[in-house]
């Protein structure tokens, strides 16, 4: 604590002094992080105490919903189940146990609806006085000066997002049509259409991806050849084995190491390239150093999302079958669709929570679904019904307790990517160099410094409208594709 606070405390004139001493030059944006913060730092005794007193605020409370969470069982034909036992029916094919799930999660989710309201609103509260206590301006600063993002970016990426709900129906609308379904509602959002049985050998999916990677740049593959080789990831399924996949860095000196549950699927297959992305990523970034080798959220998914993009790319290239064809691509838009719209959708939510509290106080379980509902309509327009068993889903969510502010860094760093492999494809071969470049610099430098090279504005609206225009063209080509199987009418 009090490392952090002296060095906010710094005078300007020292600080200076330090960012152009050059033996000091692997600190330097350390050093300018630390005074983002400072404006809003208390004294040394006063954090002392709201640190000491957060275990029983907003870390007890935290913990608190976290194990109402856990605990928590939902009742589905005879079967009790836990969340993501329940929720992983709103993926089956069988539309009626699709409904019956939905219904038997709100169900669960209504019996909890005292405490989890009450916790909400003691979070928002102890947020309000937090924020308060440090004179910042807003709710959302504090999240903007982790991710090292002004206020100004964050409005208009998500103003950029909200202004294109219709690529979210013209989506539906084509789901609807492939789908035959008169009315779609909340429990069709993630079904699938149609479904790929294609399965990929483990070593056919390391060298499509390894083979994806040289096209691009001969460097990104030559380092993640290095986790197969130097047995830097485990990627087989064992029992007792945990489940996901991520990507863990270490200190500078060291590799990063993964770890995924490989099963043969399409799906696997870009897991594998996006963890490989992260790996790149934390390989490239040790050399600026323990402090400044860690990226802020809004761009920690660069790397991993851009290697998806060529993997999948290839793919697409490789696919003879039509019919597969069209369920990767509708699997990447609706994949797209979560990490972009709904979490801005989410993030509509979570400021109009804020700011109600802020204007009138606590809030009645009623007033939480009503701004649930007026956030989350909007993105389907006409084309889904959220029926009012929905109204209860805001509920369960961990990110607008744990870490509030968090979700709209996944459509940050969503978009950005889209819109940097469309500068790719325009550039071609010369992008590749300064992107590798720029995944080095790992957390050394801005984010907006990071993407400049790349020619990137990130206050540019056109960026991000850039990046939401490819996703809309990929619905398009769907389409195209879905009329010529004959699934929809041209």
């Amino acid at each position: 604590l009090f490392f952090s606070l002296e060095l906010m405390q710094t005078p300007f004139e020292i600080l200076q002094a330090w960012l152009q001493d050059e033996s000091l030059a692997p600190y330097h944006h350390y050093l300018e992080i630390t005074q983002l913060s400072a404006p809003y730092a208390l004294s040394e005794p006063e954090e002392y105490v709201i640190n000491k007193l957060s275990l029983t605020s907003s870390n007890g409370w935290s913990r608190y919903f976290g194990e109402v969470m856990s605990n928590a069982r939902y009742h589905l034909n005879d079967q009790q189940l836990n969340q993501s036992e329940i929720l992983q029916y709103l993926y089956s094919p069988d539309r009626e146990l699709r409904r019956q799930a939905a219904d038997a999660f709100t169900e669960g989710l209504e019996a909890m609806t005292h405490t989890t309201t009450y916790i909400f609103n003691m979070m928002l509260l102890n947020k309000e006085a937090q924020d308060e206590l440090r004179h910042l301006p807003s709710w959302i600063r504090s999240r903007n000066i982790s991710n090292q993002v002004d206020d100004e970016t964050v409005n208009i990426l998500i103003n950029s997002v909200t202004s294109r709900y219709d690529i979210v129906a013209r989506y539906y609308r084509l789901f609807k049509a492939i789908s035959g379904y008169e009315e779609l509602f909340d429990y069709d959002r993630y079904a699938p259409i149609t479904q790929s049985e294609q399965k990929i050998h483990w070593d056919e999916a390391v060298s499509m991806v390894l083979s994806a990677f040289e096209r691009f740049s001969p460097k990104m593959s030559e380092v993640a050849q290095q986790f197969f080789e130097k047995k830097w990831i485990d990627a087989r399924v064992a029992p007792h084995k945990r489940g996901g996949a991520f990507s863990h860095s270490v200190v500078a000196s060291a590799h990063p190491y993964i770890l995924m549950n490989y099963v043969g699927d399409l799906r696997s297959v870009q897991t594998l390239a996006h963890e490989l992305g992260h790996g790149i990523h934390q390989y490239l970034s040790r050399q600026v150093g323990t402090l400044q080798q860690s990226t802020p959220l809004t761009t920690a998914e660069m790397a991993s999302t851009f290697a998806e993009m060529l993997v999948f790319d290839a793919l697409i290239e490789t696919i003879t079958d039509p019919q597969e064809r069209l369920a990767l691509r509708l699997d990447k838009i609706t994949d797209t669709f979560a990490t972009v719209f709904r979490q801005i959708s989410m993030n509509r939510f979570e400021d109009a929570i804020h700011t109600t509290v802020r204007q009138q106080g606590e809030l009645s379980t009623e007033q939480f679904c009503e701004l649930w509902m007026q956030t989350q309509i909007p993105m389907f327009g006409d084309s889904l019904t959220l029926r009012d068993e929905y109204r209860l889903w805001w509920s369960y969510i961990p990110h607008f307790i744990s870490t509030p502010g968090y979700v709209y860094a996944y459509a940050f760093g969503e978009l950005l990517v889209w819109a940097l492999y469309a500068k790719y494809q325009e550039v071609g071969s010369d992008f590749a160099k300064h992107y590798i470049e720029a995944l080095s610099k790992g957390g050394s430098v801005w984010p907006h410094e990071l993407v400049a090279p790349l020619g990137i504005d990130l206050n540019d609206e056109n960026f991000w409208l850039q990046g939401l225009q490819l996703v809309e063209d990929m619905i398009a080509l769907a389409e195209s594709e879905a009329a010529a199987l004959g699934k929809i009418t041209a």
